[in-house]
């Protein structure tokens, strides 16, 4: 598949470019998960933020308990971020560098000399699974840990914050950049 090269997207209009044995199989929750997300796509499209779907949507599915995996460097963030959600939810927040390991430990890198505590994304996805969270909700998370994180996280995990430090925690940014674009990538902006 090449959807993102694709000019028609005809498949807007029903045309089925898949494999045939390529089809989904909804279970029954996954279902209810396309249905409240259609419901709040069809309802409040172009007038609700990121956090207010996320609250919409916990709330129409029904969770209780919402679990924030966040990164110590956003904490301020999460901090506000969980004071929002309590008002509405129970939270669990767990930190990054949670265990206190020393990278040297694993012989991982380090940013600077001395003792550096590593991020373990897979203790913050096993204390949030021992909290039985209904979601799970990343804040800042560093590339690679999110991915581990999603691993290990048996609750559904959304993305609230994704990092990148260099455009203020907005990745998107680097592809409407056209001097970006042409000078590291060397593209045109399109």
């Amino acid at each position: 598949m090449k959807c993102a090269s694709c000019d028609t997207k005809r498949c807007r209009q029903g045309k089925d470019c898949t494999p045939a044995e390529v089809q989904a199989e909804y279970r029954s929750e996954d279902l209810e998960m396309m249905k409240v997300a259609s419901k709040i796509e069809a309802n409040f499209y172009m007038e609700k933020t990121r956090l207010e779907e996320l609250i919409l949507f916990a709330k129409e599915m029904g969770y209780r308990k919402l679990g924030v995996a966040f990164c110590v460097g956003l904490e301020n963030e999460a901090r506000t971020f969980c004071r929002i959600l309590e008002k509405d939810f129970i939270v669990e927040s767990v930190c990054c560098k949670i265990c206190g390991v020393d990278k040297e430990e694993y012989g991982l890198d380090k940013i600077r000399d001395g003792r550096e505590t590593t991020c373990n994304p897979i203790a913050q996805a096993m204390m949030l699974n021992r909290a039985e969270t209904d979601l799970n909700i990343i804040v800042g998370l560093c590339m690679g840990h999110d991915i581990m994180f999603n691993k290990y996280s048996e609750a559904p995990v959304t993305t609230f914050i994704v990092k990148d430090r260099v455009l203020a925690h907005n990745p998107a940014g680097a592809l409407y950049s056209g001097y970006y674009l042409k000078n590291r990538f060397g593209m045109e902006k399109m």
